[in-house]
C-alpha cells in the first residue's frame, strides 16, 4: 500500500483472494474506506460480504492479496488491526444470563479497564444507547433491538477506530431497524468508520456514504447511492400494458431498451429523464395508437434496481 493513502483511507484492499476448496469466494478484491464514513457492501447471498469482512477483522486469512485497517496490515500486524476494531455479526455475542451493565463491565475488563473506568465505561454506554433503565435487567428479557445496540455498545468499550457491522439489522422490526440506523449515524459523527454488510437496500440507501456491490467474489460496481442509481436511469417510466400480447409485442420491440420487466404484471419500464415533454414522447412512440398502454407510473430508480442489474437477480 502507498503510505499516503493511511491518511484518507481506513481500510484499503488491494488483489485480496479467498477460496475455499474449489469454491472461489473472493477473486481479486479491490477496496477503499474513507475515514469517519458509511461504507457499505452489498451482494446477494454467497457474494463474500462475511468472508471479506473475516478477513478484514483479521479471523480468516486470505490466500493472496493485501488488506490495510487503520493504518496496519491485518497480517503482519493483526494485534494492532483487532485493539483498532470492533466487530458485531450477525447475531449478538453477549451472556443472557447476566445484566446489559455487567456484560459491558466485562467487556471492558477483559480489554484492559480497572474496575472503576469500568464502571464508569458502562454506564456511559448505556446512556449513550438509550439502555440506561434496561442495563439491570438480564439480556434474555431484552428485545432483539436492545440486544443488538448492546451488542454494538460492547464493541465500543475501547474507541475503536473502525466498527464492522456485519448485517446488523436481520431480523429486527422496522421501528427496532430505524433505531438501529440512528445509532450507525451517531458513531460516523463521533468520527468512527463503519465498514456494514446488508441485505436491506433501503438501510445502505439511507446510511452509506459509499456503496459497492459485491457479486463473484468481485467488485461490480461502486460509488455513492445516487452515482449507482443513475447508472441504471435516473427516472424509469413503467407501463403497463392491456393484455399479454401487447405485453409481448413491446418487450419485443423495446428489446434492450426495458429496464424492468414483469410480465406477471404486464409492465415495462424504459428509461426517461422525468420530464412531461419526455413521457408524453415516450407513450407517442410506444403507444402511436393509446390502445396497447393501460395506464403509466414514474419509477425513480433504487439501489434495489442497481442490485438486480448488476447482480442478474
Amino acid at each position: 500500500m502507498h503510505p499516503a493513502a493511511e491518511a484518507d483511507w481506513a481500510i484499503e484492499t488491494r488483489g485480496l483472494s479467498k477460496a475455499y476448496g474449489s469454491v472461489h469466494v473472493l477473486a481479486g478484491l479491490d477496496l477503499r474506506v474513507r475515514r469517519g464514513s458509511v461504507f457499505a457492501l452489498l451482494g446477494p447471498n454467497g457474494a463474500g460480504k462475511t468472508t471479506t469482512v473475516r478477513i478484514l477483522a483479521t479471523l480468516t486469512r486470505a490466500d493472496a492479496g493485501q488488506a490495510v485497517v487503520a493504518g496496519h496490515d491485518v497480517t503482519a500486524a493483526r494485534s494492532r488491526v483487532r485493539r483498532a476494531i470492533s466487530l458485531t455479526g450477525q447475531y449478538a455475542a453477549l451472556d443472557e444470563e447476566q445484566t446489559g451493565e455487567e456484560n459491558l463491565r466485562m467487556m471492558a475488563r477483559l480489554r484492559g479497564h480497572s474496575r472503576s473506568a469500568a464502571r464508569n465505561r458502562a454506564t456511559e454506554l448505556l446512556e449513550r444507547f438509550a439502555l440506561t433503565e434496561a442495563g439491570r435487567r438480564r439480556v434474555s428479557t431484552y428485545s432483539g433491538g436492545m440486544r443488538r445496540r448492546l451488542d454494538i455498545a460492547a464493541g465500543l468499550v475501547t474507541d475503536p477506530q473502525v466498527v464492522f457491522l456485519d448485517e446488523p439489522t436481520t431480523g429486527l422490526d422496522p421501528r427496532s431497524r430505524r433505531t438501529m440506523w440512528e445509532t450507525i449515524g451517531s458513531l460516523t459523527r463521533a468520527g468512527v468508520t463503519v465498514f456494514l454488510t446488508t441485505q436491506y437496500l433501503e438501510e445502505a440507501d439511507r446510511l452509506a456514504d459509499h456503496v459497492a456491490v459485491l457479486d463473484g467474489g468481485r467488485v461490480r460496481a461502486e460509488g455513492t447511492p445516487e452515482e449507482l442509481k443513475k447508472t441504471v436511469a435516473a427516472q424509469r417510466l413503467d407501463l403497463t400494458m392491456t393484455g399479454r400480447s401487447a405485453y409481448a409485442e413491446l418487450a419485443g420491440q423495446l428489446g434492450e431498451r426495458a429496464l424492468h420487466r414483469a410480465p406477471e404484471e404486464l409492465v415495462l419500464g424504459v428509461a426517461t429523464d422525468g420530464s412531461a415533454a419526455h413521457v408524453r414522447t415516450l407513450l407517442d412512440e410506444l403507444d402511436p395508437t393509446r390502445a396497447q398502454v393501460a395506464h403509466f407510473s414514474l419509477h425513480s430508480a433504487t439501489l434495489d434496481d442497481v442490485f438486480l442489474e448488476l447482480t442478474h437477480e
